[in-house]
């Protein structure tokens, strides 16, 4: 009966291990999503505000037809780099904020920024 037993466990372990190799791999992130962004210039010549959305995937942030690269941390640290502009800043459940910097026509702007999970 113990030999039946060890068997039996044996058997379910190796089927769940199977399962769970079988499974998808979904690495995601408290903070995967799509997120509306609202940009403001406080300081410089750059565009006044700008919305745009942008995509959070397993931590990677992208924008479609737009030069963006950065990642969300789990704790929800932003570190972006969008079209020659940096921006850094927290998200915290569904929103955040932060700060940014960059240049229109070689004259240095900079700002702020907030997003909400859409």
């Amino acid at each position: 009966m113990r030999h039946g037993r060890i068997r039996s466990i044996l058997f379910l372990s190796a089927l769940t291990a199977a399962a769970l190799a079988a499974a998808p791999a979904t690495a995601q992130t408290p903070y995967d999503g799509l997120w509306s962004v609202t940009i403001v210039t406080k300081a410089g010549s750059c565009e006044p505000s700008k919305r745009s959305t942008l995509t959070v995937t397993d931590g990677k942030v992208s924008a479609a037809g737009a030069d963006v690269t950065g990642s969300i941390g789990r704790e929800g640290l932003v570190r972006v780099s969008i079209g020659g502009a940096y921006a850094n800043g927290q998200l915290s459940g569904n929103a955040g904020s932060g700060k940014w910097n960059g240049a229109s026509a070689g004259v240095p702007c900079s700002g702020r920024w907030e997003a909400s999970r859409q």
